[in-house]
């Protein structure tokens, strides 16, 4: 079973505040998987990000930080803002993914799953083993859910792979950003950023000075903290650049891509 994440700065124009998709590179990367999956047996499962639709409302309604009671009605029409706006992304790109012809189902993360103190601690994965069983992709992606202790809360795409690696025993993780994989500073900004092949501790992320996208749901260094948790369980990740041209179909049939390698082993 392999996991892929495509990020919400391949699909969309993340930074902007219009709900904008990118169709050209969402047709070509339905294309790779149709491709790489006409090739092999994998089960797959993929995940992705909320990008431009997700995170302008999010940040607008601070969803997921501490509020007072009376604030909650304002809060519940943030909560179904973001909802609604992450189904509306997932929506076209299933779309997108139905005309290659891949059997995607779109499940959402915030009708399954729970969180406390924003880490999911529950989540049934029934109708995910079912749908794996008759030969679908379930699709799912960095959504709100119910929260314990904040009432709301995001919860990431990077996150909701942790648990489905561990709770569905993947193979195998995949991230596909816009940069080749983990540098020391924003490659697109920084002529001498350095890249790293491998990351193999917490340790290593004391030599980032920054990260390509930092938003509400915790940017690069966030995807690495999650992925480091999944190494420990022997789960090996590779966070390459999806907006290079067959990248993700030679990653889902292992052959040789650039990229950073998240793994306990040398």
């Amino acid at each position: 079973m392999i996991i892929l994440k495509i990020g919400g700065s391949i699909l969309t124009n993340k930074d902007s505040t219009e709900s904008e998709v990118d169709y050209a590179s969402l047709k070509r990367i339905a294309s790779e998987i149709k491709d790489a999956l006409d090739e092999s047996d994998k089960e797959l499962i993929i995940v992705h990000g909320a990008g431009s639709f997700g995170h302008p409302p999010a940040k607008k309604y601070k969803i997921g930080e501490v509020f007072a009671e009376e604030e909650f009605p304002q809060k519940r029409i943030g909560f179904c803002e973001v909802q609604n706006a992450v189904k509306k992304l997932n929506m076209l790109i299933c779309e997108s993914f139905i005309d290659e012809g891949l059997p995607v189902i779109a499940i959402p993360a915030s009708s399954f799953m729970t969180a406390t103190n924003k880490r999911i601690t529950e989540g049934n994965l029934d109708y995910f083993k079912k749908y794996l069983n008759k030969g679908f992709i379930p699709v799912v992606y960095g959504d709100v859910v119910l929260d314990t202790q904040l009432e709301i809360c995001v919860i990431s795409g990077d996150q909701i792979i942790q648990y489905l690696a561990v709770n569905l025993n993947a193979d195998k993780v995949i991230l596909g950003t816009d940069v080749d994989g983990v540098y020391n500073k924003n490659p697109k900004t920084h002529d001498d950023a350095i890249f790293f092949d491998r990351f193999s501790s917490l340790k290593d992320l004391d030599t980032l000075e920054g990260t390509t996208n930092v938003d509400v749901t915790g940017g690069m260094v966030g995807k690495i903290k999650e992925l480091l948790y999944l190494a420990d369980l022997g789960i090996e990740s590779k966070i390459i650049n999806a907006e290079i041209e067959n990248n993700i179909f030679k990653a889902l049939n292992d052959e040789e891509v650039k990229g950073t390698v998240i793994s306990r082993g040398n």
